[in-house]
C-alpha cells in the first residue's frame, strides 16, 4: 500500500492527469486486464531483469513474454536473468510482489518499454498491489520515465482447455 500512496502523491506532484481504479485482487497481468475489464493488450505488466550493470525494469503488454536475449542486446549486456522474488522484496519493499508499477522506485532502473505499449495512446498497470490500477496517457508517462523504446516482446500463446 505505500507504493500506491508514494505513486498517487509523485503523480500529483508531477501534474499528471491520472485515473485511479480498484478491483478485487489479480494476480497475474491477463488476471488484471480481465478484473478492469478491458483486453490483455492495453495492460502493461513489469517485469525486472538483472544484468550486467545491476536491475533493470521492462514493461510490455500483459500478453506477451519478454525475449531476455533481445533486452541484452538492446541494453548491451552479456548476461541478462529474471530477478528474483526475494530481490524484487527488497528493490521494492512497499509493494505486493510481483505489483510493481513501471516507475519511480529508490534505484532509479533504467526502463525499456516494448513498442506495442509505446504505440498505445495511454498506459495502465498496476500500483503497487494486486488490487489497485493507473491509467495515464503515454506521453505523460514519457515525460516522466524518458524509457528506451524499443521490440522485445513476444506474443504468449495461451493454450484452450479442451
Amino acid at each position: 500500500m505505500k507504493t500506491l500512496i508514494r505513486c498517487l502523491e509523485y503523480l500529483d506532484r508531477s501534474y499528471v492527469v491520472y485515473s485511479h481504479s480498484i478491483h478485487s485482487p489479480a494476480y497475474t497481468a491477463r488476471e488484471v486486464a480481465a478484473a478492469e475489464r478491458i483486453p490483455a493488450d492495453e495492460i502493461a505488466k513489469t517485469v525486472v531483469y538483472f544484468g550486467d550493470n545491476g536491475f533493470g525494469m521492462v514493461v510490455l503488454p500483459a500478453d506477451c513474454l519478454v525475449n531476455f536475449a533481445e533486452v541484452g542486446r538492446l541494453m548491451g549486456l552479456s548476461h541478462v536473468r529474471l530477478a528474483s522474488e526475494a530481490e524484487l522484496a527488497g528493490l521494492f519493499p512497499g509493494s505486493d510482489l510481483g505489483a510493481m508499477p513501471p516507475f519511480w522506485n529508490e534505484t532509479e532502473m533504467p526502463v525499456l518499454v516494448d513498442e506495442n505499449v509505446a504505440a498505445a495512446e495511454f498506459i495502465a498497470f498496476n500500483a503497487g498491489t494486486h488490487r489497485d490500477v493507473i491509467r495515464m496517457s503515454l506521453a505523460d508517462f514519457r515525460r516522466l520515465v524518458n524509457p528506451l523504446i524499443a521490440a522485445f516482446a513476444v506474443k504468449e500463446r495461451v493454450l484452450a482447455s479442451i
